[in-house]
């Protein structure tokens, strides 16, 4: 698959999930997805499948190890990284004894072998499971002077991002009795196609046409959200950057990323690290350079022995390379970047205090000597 999905997504939990409803989660997912579910299907859907059911066995493998959960929890996929996962080349194994080992022998409550799995739809029993949404993360980079990665620092990251709608409470309808269960899918968010083989029947699953896969349907939708029980905002979020970050690392920051439908969990912040730092071109490549916070306009910065070689018999070794380091102004503003502009006229910050302004150019360049 392209992407590694989040392992409580994966499986359709929270966080908080405990032990037994891991193992149901699980349960549900291997029942859906399993290789032998699906012999009639199109190679296609049998290669789905196959991807489905992989993810989904990898996904308990972490999270039904309280140690490797723990570390996935704190680190992602970072902290399990080359432990996730068991080992198919031998075969996907028979169905029934997978869930006989996660339930011993007591799973023939559900009709025994597939037969009685028959749940979803389309007739046979209503019973289901309560879905949990899982909002998307969110990337975006915060750029760190040296001194801050040496040190460490908070910063402020305004982001836009999907909130509950204050109308609704997030539920998509302003009543509760306008949510209604789908009468095709009897809540499931699936229905089931039963095919008769020479060797039984087979059974295969379809996403709800009317609900889309929700289970559940909207009468008489929020005006404020349109249904969705979301509201996009922009919001600050407050981050700790650790000392020793370096450049290009991503830091996560659980649950500050988009809330999800129906007041599910709310998705990941992921902040991707950049040093402050500019290229150079010089004679034998490019080189970054350190731009401080506060450079003025002018400045200039040495480089020691990237400059020309001497001339003979006129000194010896390479002689240095001095960067000017210019600021570009805009010449046009927006409505909104000259508002913002105006509000920081009166910090200090932006008041010329001559007995604090750095020297001329010229001068620089003369201590340089």
């Amino acid at each position: 698959m392209a992407e590694k999905r989040d392992y409580y997504e994966v499986l359709g939990i929270g966080k908080n999930a405990t032990a037994d409803e891991i193992k149901l989660a699980y349960r549900k997912a291997a029942m859906k997805w399993h290789p032998d579910r699906w012999v009639e299907g199109t190679e296609a859907e049998k290669k789905t499948a196959e991807e489905k059911f992989k993810e989904a066995s990898e996904a308990y493998s972490v999270l039904s190890d309280p140690d490797k959960k723990a570390r996935y929890d704190q680190f992602g996929f970072a902290g399990v990284d080359g432990q996730a996962g068991p080992d198919f080349s031998g075969g996907f194994g028979n169905l029934e004894d997978i869930l006989r080992d996660l339930f011993g022998g007591g799973f023939g409550g559900f009709g025994g072998g597939f037969g009685g799995f028959s749940g979803f739809g389309g007739g046979g029993s209503s019973r289901t499971q309560t879905r949990v949404y899982k909002g998307r993360d969110i990337r975006t980079r915060v750029r760190l002077t040296l001194e801050e990665i040496a040190k460490g620092v908070e910063k402020e990251i305004t982001i836009e991002r999907n909130r509950p709608c204050p109308d609704c409470g997030g539920r998509g309808t302003k009543n509760q009795s306008d949510i209604k269960t789908c009468p095709t899918c009897n809540g499931a968010g699936q229905v089931q196609h039963v095919t008769s083989t020479l060797f039984g029947r087979t059974m295969t699953y379809s996403t709800c046409p009317q609900c889309g896969g929700e289970g559940k349907i909207v009468t008489n939708p929020c005006r404020t959200c349109g249904g969705t029980g979301l509201v996009r905002r922009k919001e600050t979020v407050k981050v700790k950057i650790p000392a020793g970050v370096e450049d290009g690392m991503q830091l996560t920051i659980r649950g500050e990323g988009h809330a999800a439908p129906h007041n599910g969990v709310n998705g990941d912040l992921l902040v991707i690290i950049e040093e402050v730092e500019i290229a150079v071109p010089c004679l034998d490549g490019t080189y970054k350079v350190k731009v401080d916070p506060g450079t003025q306009s002018g400045a200039v910065v040495r480089l020691r022995g990237k400059g020309l070689p001497a001339v003979s018999g006129y000194g010896s070794g390479t002689g240095d390379m001095y960067v000017k380091i210019l600021v570009w102004i805009p010449k046009r503003l927006s409505s909104d970047e000259k508002a913002a502009i105006q509000n920081m006229r009166a910090s200090r910050s932006f008041t010329p205090d001559p007995s604090r302004e750095d020297k001329a150019v010229f001068d620089k360049i003369k201590d340089i000597f």
